[in-house]
């Protein structure tokens, strides 16, 4: 195969956990012989101060005609002034937006070797292997009208939650048709007696349910959810929920692996190419100095692989190095260990090298 990748590295620790990604890219692509061509682009902080915007129209363009787009993490100290009217998370909503990527994947499965870096108790950990499915282009982070203004002396700020049915019905049924092939359980989280979006969101997930009799629907209220994904998480199989709601509970659930750095995502919508993260942020208080966790990232190029360039085999030898690496004791600081970036990266192109 011949696929072309855009990299956005971003700021903070994006270039080198992306780096990382990269890396094992070209590892698989010598390992099963495939041609990956990447081209850098540039997003969020550092485009803004190179260019004004924090994502510019040919960076957009280049996303566009790619097969995949690999993603590090935006934002940071110099550009958190609230007042601002750029910013560096602009490049990243309006890339998901341009690019239809309405849906974002993130699974939570703790490595048992890892059980003792998490806050939370083992036994609760065993048997976690979970999925969030997080709607990623409507609510209140895109809702209008979104302003600031001086009412009777004083500032009123005003966000507004917006859906309509068919953004809910195309990421729910999504939810639905994952779970099929998982264990047969949808979890649809809402905030169903105080919002009239998640009045909407229930309804519609009650009706998609119909088509999937062999899956089961439960509805679970927001506040719950973030209670039970740390007393019962295990009772979990696919959770779906609105933008801002998987946005919080999937910062929660990343103390169930341990980490925010060994958790992946996959951006994806109808068509065109998705786009592959970790979740974590740019870390800025870490950036430059080797410390970073890359296994969130190098498990989001697993996704790529599987998602946008339909790699299963390749995929898989992925996120086995990844295993591989662990039990082996490789691991970056924030996971107990005392391995750098490229350390426990290069332990996973060693173990890709001998699949």
């Amino acid at each position: 195969m011949q696929a072309s990748i855009v990299v956005l590295p971003g700021d903070g620790v994006g270039p080198e956990v992306t780096d990382a990604a990269v890396s094992v890219l070209n590892a698989v692509a010598s390992r099963f012989g495939h041609r990956f061509t990447f081209a850098e682009h540039l997003i969020g902080g550092c485009s803004i101060d190179a260019h004004g915007t924090a994502l510019t129209d040919e960076t957009l363009a280049a996303c566009k005609q790619a097969d995949a787009v690999l993603l590090g993490a935006v934002g940071g100290p110099k550009w958190d002034d609230p007042t601002a009217t750029v910013r560096p998370e602009q490049g990243l909503l309006a890339i998901r937006k341009e690019l239809g990527l309405f849906a974002n994947l993130r699974p939570v499965k703790p490595h048992p070797a890892l059980f003792e870096a998490s806050p939370v108790k083992p036994e609760r950990l065993r048997a976690v292997d979970l999925l969030v499915v997080r709607e990623l282009t409507g609510g209140l982070y895109f809702g209008t009208p979104r302003k600031r203004e001086r009412v009777d002396g004083h500032v009123r700020a005003v966000d507004t939650m917006e859906y309509h049915d068919y953004e809910v019905a195309r990421v729910v049924d999504l939810a639905f048709r994952l779970a099929m092939s998982r264990r047969k359980k949808v979890t649809s989280v809402d905030k169903a007696n105080i919002l009239e979006t998640s009045r909407l969101w229930r309804q519609i997930a009650t009706s998609a349910a119909t088509a999937y009799p062999d899956v089961t629907l439960e509805h679970m209220l927001v506040d719950t959810a973030a209670m039970r994904l740390i007393s019962s998480p295990a009772s979990f199989d696919v959770i779906v929920t609105e933008n801002m709601f998987g946005d919080i509970l999937t910062d929660e659930a990343s103390v169930l692996a341990g980490s925010m750095g060994m958790l992946p995502s996959a951006s994806l919508g109808s068509s065109g190419p998705g786009l592959y993260e970790p979740i974590h942020g740019s870390a800025p208080d870490i950036a430059g100095t080797g410390k970073a966790n890359p296994v969130g990232t190098i498990l989001s190029a697993a996704l790529l692989l599987r998602h946008s360039l339909r790699l299963e085999q390749e995929a898989a030898a992925v996120e086995r190095a990844v295993d591989q690496a662990i039990v082996d004791g490789c691991r970056t600081v924030d996971v107990g260990g005392t391995m750098g970036t490229l350390e426990v990266t290069d332990a996973i192109i060693s173990s890709i090298g001998r699949s």
